[in-house]
């Protein structure tokens, strides 16, 4: 089974966005070394929380430090943004580094009503993402129709490859969008983890099974149980947080644990088919994941970790690697 990442750049206690940023590329290159199929950054804003508001930016930097590993976003909020400009952009790191780029285009706003205003502008038409992710497509492929305003705009620059267009959801109907589109899907199971069965099922049909599908979920792997424990507290506050629309910089396990004193942890009351987060030692996080995979029929696993520590964030997905037997790039 494939092994990627997913980094929201968690901006921890302590910590300065910049060193968030920092960290972000420092695991991108440990994730080259240990054998992840691909790297994807996230795209947020106005949060104290994550620190990553440009994936582009983040995909030539870590594209720049990497060899092997393909690099993406995980993903565009093409909802704010010019599906011209997006193609440009993405076949502008295509050519930097052919064959490793990824374009997952999201439907999320990522941000609150007044900054998605900031975005977009005032012309904007508040849901126009289908339209978009067509044009998008057609802009890459060169394939507006004849007569089409857009059919004689050059998309630079030429003669390059074309980033592998990913559709990012968390909700039945992306899936539907992607097989549709003929588009590989990648799933949020950490943010919907309801319907995660019925998704695969759904996708698989629709495409004959023909169709790329990975499983995004949330991974936090430790030496021991506790310390697995100690790390995902963070997870947990941090959850407990954002139903109170708090984005303040990430925990750390021991202001975690405070917080969660009281007993309300909004994951420890959920009861779903499969984890939103898995946690544990390596061979626990191991048979958590397949059961996932083996009833869903997922390929590939891609994982994410909001740990303050960024040390642990590191040892996590070391023991993940090792637990799944990924193979390290050749020196």
């Amino acid at each position: 089974m494939k092994l990627s990442i997913l980094d929201q750049s968690p901006i921890g206690t302590g910590q300065s966005p910049a060193q968030a940023l920092r960290n972000t590329v420092e695991l991108a290159e440990l994730a080259d070394q240990l054998g992840y199929t691909r790297y994807w950054v996230a795209e947020h804003h106005a949060m104290h929380s994550h620190g990553g508001s440009a994936p582009e930016v983040l995909v030539a930097a870590i594209a720049a430090r990497t060899s092997r590993i393909r690099v993406g976003s995980g993903g565009v909020l093409l909802s704010h943004y010019s599906p011209f400009k997006v193609a440009e952009v993405f076949r502008t790191l295509e050519a930097l580094y052919p064959g490793r780029i990824d374009l997952g285009i999201g439907r999320s706003a990522g941000s609150s009503p007044i900054e998605t205003y900031a975005l977009r502008g005032a012309s904007s038409l508040p849901d126009d993402f289908d339209d978009k992710l067509v044009q998008l497509l057609a802009f890459l492929d060169g394939s507006f129709p004849p007569g089409h305003p857009f059919h004689d705009i050059v998309v630079t620059p030429t003669g390059t490859g074309r980033p592998e267009v990913w559709l990012l959801g968390s909700s039945p109907r992306s899936g539907a969008v992607a097989a549709q589109l003929g588009l590989p899907y990648a799933y949020a199971h950490f943010i919907n983890p309801a319907p995660t069965r019925s998704v695969f099922a759904d996708h698989r049909a629709r495409t004959g099974g023909s169709g790329k599908a990975i499983l995004g979920i949330g991974v936090y792997c430790a030496d021991t149980d506790a310390e697995a424990e100690r790390i995902y507290a963070t997870q947990r506050a941090f959850r407990k947080r954002l139903t109170r629309n708090d984005v303040r910089p990430v925990p750390t396990p021991e202001q975690s644990l405070l917080e969660l004193a009281d007993g309300d942890d909004p994951l420890g009351a959920e009861r779903f088919e499969f984890p939103r987060y898995v946690h544990g030692t390596p061979d626990r996080v191991r048979d958590q994941i397949l059961a996932i995979t083996e009833a869903t029929g997922a390929e590939e696993v891609i994982a994410l970790a909001t740990i303050h520590d960024h040390a642990d964030r590191l040892r996590s997905y070391e023991l993940l690697a090792s637990a799944f037997a990924l193979q390290p790039a050749l020196a």
